[in-house]
């Protein structure tokens, strides 16, 4: 690229590829299939983003769907493969901020199967979907089988009472743990119940490009009625259950009520053929010290059971949200522990989530796609074999990728991975003070370092930021759909760390580029293109 570009050629420069996501520094071969015993984990390469949070019905209220397919391409070009939708249903429940009511409208308490909802109507659902599946992310949608908001004026679904579709019909009738009362719940064992979700599945799959789901409060109806349900509506696809239920909530008598955390998760796993939320994992990251965190189902010794595990850090429920009330953060990861746990998580084997409000909202764009890279880069699947060592402080592992072996010093003293691991490394992140350390061995591309990249004077607009854009595939190949964005650490300056191939020399320069339309660059940093030479921990600074 010439030092100076016209912002004219820039645009035509990105149009025609600015929707192909083989152009990106992440893209690879798709794998798909289930477990050795039968888990729809979709070959153990996804990396997810839950995309939402709590709040998006009061900040972006009947618009959610339209930043998301704004947002696609983005999406794509940090790594993901797959995103977790919301609820897509109708949900007439109500919001009170002044009686600290944190709930209304998010779909976990639908009234029926109309697609009209508060993140947006039933076209804007569909043209998100797609956008996102032109992408190459797949969509996986949130179901709330256990229960819904009965009885509301124009209620589509109008089931009628005394008829043993709910769980207040038969007594005992349902095979679950009851929501609140209990009150709202179905039998989700009545054939017309069972049949409403089966061809509602069906419906997402045929007609919203559905390719997995997420199910909600799984504790409340038998796992056997997944299995049952994702067999016949999508069974080359993608399932998750959230099973959020410790040991001591279950009765004496219940052989889970002195059984692990990880035994509990792993039945569920077992029983409906869908992975699993490692809540083992999310335990000791919220209560144990930073070395327990190998205590998670994705740290197990047995790869059937780290194969099914979903990792994360937060979510909608646990984590705290942009908007009122801070959303819900019932069991949220204290500040201090969040990079640490994500650069885990990335690490390790599982199936990762990352969380919107992290990702997107609060600063760790930059950081978390590259551990993404790194992970990719490395060949790390959700059965990826991992070994823990005991000699240095804090936690530190080593995963086993098809590619290479990454090793993870975690709150560590640990400096050199030799004196841990025989061969040579090399550190492909160095983070907060040494906090996070990385190194790589082996993997594709050649060796990684961390390069930090900073753009001084980038004074934006609402709905703008700044981007580093250069001469390589990781830096976007010059094209601005595919420039890497930076975070405004102290703004107007904008800070990033991006891994580089160590010993490349890269040209590059900084631009403000609107987030939602990529094709709209607004100013591209005037004078000779940046240069630097990859090495650990440098420093390249552009200025506008």
């Amino acid at each position: 690229m010439p030092a100076k570009q016209p912002l004219r050629a820039a645009v035509v420069a990105i149009s025609f590829v600015s929707s192909c996501i083989a152009m990106t520094p992440y893209a690879a071969a798709d794998v798909s299939g289930k477990t050795a015993e039968g888990v729809r984990f979709h070959g153990g390469d996804e990396i997810i983003l839950q995309g939402f949070h709590w709040n998006v019905v009061r900040t972006a209220e009947y618009n959610w769907y339209n930043v998301l397919q704004s947002k696609a391409a983005d999406i794509a070009a940090d790594g993901f493969t797959s995103i977790w939708l919301p609820p897509a249903w109708r949900d007439q429940s109500s919001y009170d901020a002044g009686s600290g009511v944190t709930f209304g409208g998010e779909g976990y308490f639908w009234t029926d199967f109309n697609k009209d909802s508060r993140y947006g109507n039933n076209g804007q659902l569909q043209s998100a979907a797609a956008a996102l599946t032109a992408q190459g992310v797949k969509v996986i949608y949130d179901i709330v089988p256990n229960h819904h908001n009965r009885g509301h004026w124009g209620d589509e679904l109008d089931l009628d009472s005394n008829q043993g579709h709910y769980r207040s019909d038969c007594g005992s009738c349902d095979d679950g743990d009851p929501f609140i009362s209990g009150d709202s719940d179905f039998n989700t064992a009545d054939s017309t119940v069972y049949n409403l979700f089966l061809n509602e599945l069906s419906n997402l799959k045929n007609n919203y490009n559905a390719a997995g789901f997420r199910f909600d409060f799984v504790r409340g109806y038998d796992p056997a009625r997944i299995d049952a349900w994702v067999g016949s509506a999508l069974d080359s696809g993608y399932c998750v259950g959230e099973l959020w239920k410790s040991p001591g909530e279950y009765p004496a008598s219940d052989w889970r009520s002195s059984a692990s955390w990880q035994e509990i998760i792993k039945d569920f796993a077992d029983t409906s053929h869908c992975s699993v939320f490692d809540f083992a994992l999310k335990e000791r990251l919220q209560n144990g010290s930073i070395s327990d965190w190998r205590y998670g189902l994705n740290g197990n010794p047995d790869a059937a059971w780290r194969e099914v595990a979903v990792t994360f850090v937060d979510n909608h429920d646990t984590g705290y949200s942009p908007g009122p009330l801070d959303g819900q953060h019932h069991w949220a990861l204290p500040d201090w522990k969040r990079k640490m746990a994500y650069a885990y998580i990335l690490t390790s084997p599982g199936t990762p989530v990352v969380y919107w409000s992290h990702m997107y909202d609060w600063g760790l764009e930059s950081f978390i796609s590259s551990l993404i890279q790194i992970r990719k880069e490395a060949g790390i699947k959700a059965y990826s074999p991992i070994s823990f060592h005991s000699g240095p402080s804090g936690l530190v592992g080593t995963t086993t990728g098809e590619n290479g072996k990454v090793l993870f010093a975690l709150d560590s003293n640990l400096s050199d991975p030799s004196s841990v691991e025989s061969g040579s490394w090399s550190q492909v992140m160095n983070e907060d003070s040494g906090q996070i350390r990385i190194w790589k061995q082996g993997g594709t591309g050649g060796t990684t370092v961390a390069v930090n990249f900073q753009c001084s004077n980038g004074v934006t607009n609402m709905g703008d930021s700044v981007y580093v854009v250069g001469n390589n595939a990781t830096l976007g190949n010059w094209n601005a759909a595919n420039a890497v964005k930076l975070d405004p650490t102290a703004y107007p300056t904008w800070t990033g760390t991006i891994s580089l191939t160590s010993g490349s020399s890269s040209e590059w320069k900084c631009i403000i580029r609107n987030e939602s339309d990529p094709t709209n660059v607004i100013q591209w940093e005037g004078g000779a293109n940046n240069v630097v030479t990859a090495s650990a921990g440098v420093l390249t600074i552009g200025d506008f």
